[in-house]
């Protein structure tokens, strides 16, 4: 099959053509019709199958079409005193790089059959994306938190959205994105047309599908979790203290060249790019810490060659987009299994065949368990001559907090239940750097305290060591030698509204990128 049996436009056809692409995929194949016919769809494919043509490509051809067949529509409500235009399509995505790669594909695949759009997300300046709302628009890319800004500014008019997409569905869940999504949804009309497009078809996504689409139809162009058949995978044993040798090791012998390696926190990847750099390997550090500027910079130095290895989080990767990456390398295994299967999806994509390398540790085993469980098979093991593992070495628990917060691997998975953050410790404090904001702080959007219960609230009775703190029934102590010191916060897991099932995971970031 070739695109021009699909529908599309004279326009796009060339626009396709001038990418040098004659051939759609799996999922171009099947979703571009049903979105052209003006049906919602639910969609799941892996990254690099070019989801994002599916959509943006029938989008761009129905905004046409309906144009010429609609009488101009009158402007919007007034943002800061001025008139913004109704936007028609909204495409929500988890990140600021998703966000930049879907409304280029816009513009890309627009070049004969142009459209107005603009990319909002945080991390850049308020006014430039508002001056561009104001000149009119009719696809908006966005990450939830910056829009829901321009939404309370009220910068952005949702009362004649034509189309929504929820582009990475699975990870907006992954983020705690459901209220802010909810939210958006009762703002745009009834009648639309609703895209949702996701990784894997979990059942939170199938959930979430019930409550946002009407009659959808289906593509599934991939088995449930499973990895591209072009990524080779291996997992390399090494002592945990070994493991940045070994990886300068594998770059200095040619194994690798270029890779895009994944640490579990923000303060993991700038100490490893940091000693990677030191052992005279040229590295960069890409996670949600790092400014706007300071991320598209190391992104494009790593596309243009001046990089070797590309550090980052599992959320600052989600939606890059590297033509022919040869390698991903796991420096350490999430703590969700699905994760794995998104981060080696950034290799082996249009075609290419890619390398994964796992360097698993001891105290990873349980983890790598979990993925092959997920798998459904083993995954090659090796050893690299001199960073053998020693088989007397204990396993001990993954540090997921630099703040003196432990927690042992698989401990926040209970069965298929949802993943929820633990409850820090009330001794322990943020370390410098790291991002924590406890249940009740004004951008924590779980509920502050359990409900109020009946009867008089009970007042603080004296003790021999200062005043005893009662909370909703629950007695705290203070500190001996401390009569005056107020009590410390406890904050508890994030809980879902009544009937959802979502919680942010113990690697999410607590606030929304703004």
């Amino acid at each position: 099959m070739t695109f021009d049996r699909l529908g599309l436009s004279p326009e796009l056809l060339r626009a396709v053509a001038d990418q040098g692409y004659v051939t759609p995929t799996p999922v171009q194949a099947a979703a571009i019709p049903l979105v052209l016919a003006g049906r919602d769809v639910l969609a799941g494919a892996q990254t690099g199958t070019g989801k994002t043509a599916a959509f943006v490509l029938p989008i761009l051809q129905g905004l046409r079409e309906r144009a010429v067949a609609s009488s101009p529509m009158a402007p919007g409500p007034a943002g800061r005193g001025r008139t913004v235009s109704p936007v028609r399509v909204l495409v929500l995505v988890p990140t600021r790089e998703l966000a930049l790669q879907v409304e280029e594909a816009v513009r890309t695949y627009g070049a004969h059959h142009p459209a107005r759009s603009v990319a909002i997300y945080g991390g850049v300046g308020y006014e430039p994306q508002y001056r561009a709302l104001r000149r009119g628009v009719d696809i908006v890319v966005a990450t939830p938190g910056r829009l829901i800004d321009h939404i309370e500014q009220r910068t952005l008019d949702l009362s004649r959205l034509e189309v929504l997409v929820l582009d990475e569905a699975d990870r907006m869940l992954d983020m705690g994105f459901i209220r802010d999504i909810r939210r958006v949804v009762a703002l745009v009309p009834t009648a639309r047309q609703t895209l949702l497009f996701s990784a894997t078809f979990s059942n939170d996504i199938r959930q979430l599908a019930t409550g946002l689409l009407r009659d959808p139809a289906q593509v599934d162009v991939s088995p449930r979790n499973t990895p591209t058949e072009l990524v080779r995978q291996v997992v390399i044993r090494v002592d945990r203290e070994k493991k940045r040798h070994l990886l300068s090791h594998l770059v200095n012998g040619g194994r690798i060249d270029q890779a895009l390696v994944f640490t579990r926190t923000k303060h993991g990847a700038n100490r490893l790019a940091q000693q990677l750099e030191m052992d005279g390997i040229r590295a960069a550090a890409i996670h949600g810490n790092r400014s706007q500027s300071q991320r598209v910079r190391a992104l494009n130095d790593f596309k243009a060659g001046r990089v070797a290895l590309l550090v980052a989080t599992e959320v600052a990767a989600r939606g890059i987009d590297i033509d022919s990456l040869p390698h991903v390398v796991n420096y350490e295994l999430p703590m969700v299994p699905e994760d794995y299967v998104h981060r080696i999806g950034r290799t082996g994509r249009a075609g290419s065949e890619g390398d994964a390398i796992s360097l698993v540790c001891v105290d990873e085993l349980r983890l790598l368990g979990e993925i092959e469980g997920l798998l459904g098979r083993r995954i090659d093991a090796e050893t690299v001559a001199g960073f053998e593992p020693d088989p007397r070495t204990r396993p001990e628990p993954i540090l997921l907090r630099t703040a003196g917060h432990q927690q042992r691997s698989g401990q926040q998975r209970q069965g298929a239940g949802p993943r929820r953050r633990s409850a820090p410790s009330t001794a322990a404090r943020p370390a410098p750097g790291v991002a924590y904001r406890p249940v009740g702080s004004p951008t924590h959007r779980g509920p502050a305290t359990p409900p109020n219960r009946p009867g008089p609230r009970p007042q603080p009775q004296p003790g021999a060591h200062g005043a005893v703190h009662v909370q909703h029934g629950a007695q705290r102590t203070a500190r001996p030698g401390r009569p005056n010191s107020a009590p410390a916060s406890r904050p508890g897991p994030f809980t879902p509204l009544p009937g959802e099932r979502f919680a942010r995971r113990p690697d999410a970031r607590v606030e929304r990128p703004r």
